[in-house]
């Protein structure tokens, strides 16, 4: 390898393969242009191995327009969810640490130190941010990671833990406060508020609804109409849901009232009302009435699959009905009373006595055959015998016609 100096910089000079290599090493100086020289003989090596280069990690900034483009194509049924993932991510940026950080450099201490800036900062209406806003971040920051990991932009994702402390909504509303609530709700908060109380669809499932996926009348051997959610949020979300006698009711006189495909379209005929606009007018019901505040509009779906679990159903069937990802999400709809459990240890026992009685009868069946005679089973010795009486029968009829 050849340093020598042309100019004020430093050129190099070496043999790969049988080819003359030469270049400039771009600096004044014979130590860095000797280091630069292997380096790329090191480089000419690594491509003749077949070993590419990793790429530099991108940072954060750099990153979020490839992860925002993939959760377009990704969710483009669920437009909620773009914009979702959209303001999480803007949240993210807005933090001039973590933005800039490479994605490699961002591990469990670079994570620790987001949720305390976080923690300390107020939201919009002057009140620190609740857990909850901070987990939907963190959770938003946890699935670029995974995705930057899944095209080998990363080797490792760091552990994410969210914060404690989130508030659950847990508002049930009671069949004595029903009546009200949908007395004063407007249209089309009122059948919106009615198709989720009866039916258990995602605020987002209902709002989308199309007439094509309304049937009025039941099917084959069925007592219900049903209308039919052809995707949503989980993997579960597409299902046959029945209507009962109130939502069958509500969805025929709804129906004459609008040329649109929606059944709740919004201003215009051609698109689904937003949900931002039902979200308005059940805040402007939850104030007159004087409703907590824990009381949204998913509040209702949350109430449908309560009294689901009251009237005895299993968590299975609950998942299959809620569209749930998992029975685990379910269970906390199923609260077995002491008579519940009671009523299913009768039904046990009711069950154990007819089966031990009905394999009694076929044992009993079995053991006397036809008539109720002991059955009798021919052995080896009575075939022997009956076979040799025979023989001697053949034998003395042939002498006597012999005679």
């Amino acid at each position: 390898m050849a340093i020598y100096k042309r100019g004020e910089t430093y050129w190099y000079e070496f043999q790969f393969n049988g080819e003359r290599i030469q270049a400039s090493a771009q600096t004044t100086n014979k130590d860095a242009a000797r280091t630069i020289a292997a380096a790329h003989r090191v480089r000419l090596a690594k491509g003749e191995a077949g070993i590419r280069e990793r790429p530099p990690v991108p940072t954060l900034e750099d990153f979020a327009p490839r992860f925002e483009s993939a959760i377009v194509t990704l969710c483009a049924e669920k437009p909620a969810t773009v914009s979702f993932y959209k303001e999480k991510l803007r949240r993210l940026l807005d933090d001039r640490q973590l933005c800039g950080a490479r994605l490699d450099t961002i591990d469990e201490a670079v994570i620790d130190g987001y949720k305390q800036r976080r923690t300390r900062q107020a939201s919009r209406y002057g009140r620190p941010l609740s857990p909850a806003s901070v987990n939907r971040e963190l959770a938003t920051l946890r699935r670029l990671l995974r995705l930057a990991q899944e095209w080998k932009v990363l080797d490792r994702v760091p552990r994410i833990r969210l914060l404690r402390g989130e508030r659950n909504r847990d508002f049930v509303l009671s069949h004595g406060a029903e009546p009200k609530y949908l007395e004063a709700c407007p249209q089309p908060l009122k059948d919106v508020a009615i198709l989720i109380l009866e039916a258990g669809v995602r605020p987002g499932e209902a709002v989308n609804l199309q007439w094509r996926d309304v049937y009025l009348q039941p099917a084959v051997r069925a007592k219900f109409g049903y209308i039919a959610i052809r995707s949503g949020k989980s993997r579960n979300a597409k299902r046959n849901l029945s209507l009962t006698a109130r939502a069958a009711a509500m969805l025929k006189a709804r129906k004459p009232a609008t040329k649109s495909d929606w059944v709740f379209p919004g201003d215009s005929p051609e698109a689904a009302i937003l949900g931002t606009s039902i979200d308005h007018q059940h805040d402007d019901v939850r104030t007159d009435l004087k409703l907590p505040a824990d009381f949204v509009i998913h509040s209702l779906r949350h109430t449908m699959l309560t009294r689901l679990g009251e009237a005895g159903a299993d968590a299975f069937t609950i998942m299959k009905i809620a569209g749930h990802s998992s029975v685990t999400v379910s269970q906390r709809y199923v609260h077995p009373t002491p008579e519940g459990m009671e009523r299913a240890f009768e039904r046990l026992e009711n069950l154990n006595a007819a089966k031990f009685e009905q394999a009694k009868a076929e044992a009993e069946k079995e053991a006397t055959g036809t008539g109720g005679l002991p059955a009798k089973v021919p052995t080896v010795k009575n075939r022997v015998a009956r076979k040799s009486s025979q023989v001697i029968e053949l034998t003395a009829r042939a002498l006597s016609s012999a005679g």
